[in-house]
């Protein structure tokens, strides 16, 4: 069996519907970390997509991919359409990094990738507002986790961004 089926090919085995159509298989980006962020676009974290753009600024060049994940779960603080998030996030804060389509991230209907999360961290390690963090190693694993109110700057991140990078 490909590593990429295999139980121990961890999130690499999750993909995601990007916000303007098209796939976004994580596997796709097997060697590279890889920042999930829940997103929402009317939360009181919301100028954290600043802070993501900086990172994926920053980091990009060495490898590092941001993925933010819309996601209405939490105050329906994502009403809008695919064209309308995009558009928020552009005009607002400059967003470059993939995003994927508006997905559930907590409960029975959330994505696959958010039920592997909850089992692997248990339900405690699930996300509990916009913009919590989770940072996949190179090899698929889970590297770190950072809820809503550490910015995606924080040292705390930044520093397990850079451990999982090659040197540059």
């Amino acid at each position: 069996m490909p590593a990429a089926e295999s139980p121990a090919a961890g999130a690499h085995r999750f993909s995601f519907a990007g916000l303007d159509g098209g796939d976004l298989p994580l596997a796709a980006w097997r060697g590279r970390p890889v920042l999930v962020v829940n997103t929402a676009s009317f939360c009181g974290y919301t100028p954290q997509y600043r802070d993501l753009e900086a990172v994926w600024q920053r980091y990009r060049g060495r490898g590092l991919i941001v993925l933010g994940v819309p996601c209405n779960d939490f105050g329906a603080q994502e009403p809008g359409s695919a064209a309308e998030i995009r558009q928020f996030c552009e005009a607002n804060y400059g967003v470059g990094f993939p995003l994927t389509e508006k997905v559930r991230v907590i409960g029975a209907a959330a994505h696959p990738f958010y039920r592997w999360v909850a089992e692997e961290l248990g339900e405690a390690g699930a996300p509990r507002w916009n913009f919590h963090k989770y940072l996949v190693g190179p090899d698929g694993e889970l590297a770190g986790a950072w809820p809503s109110q550490v910015r995606p700057t924080d040292p705390a991140v930044t520093g397990e961004i850079e451990r999982l990078l090659p040197a540059g």
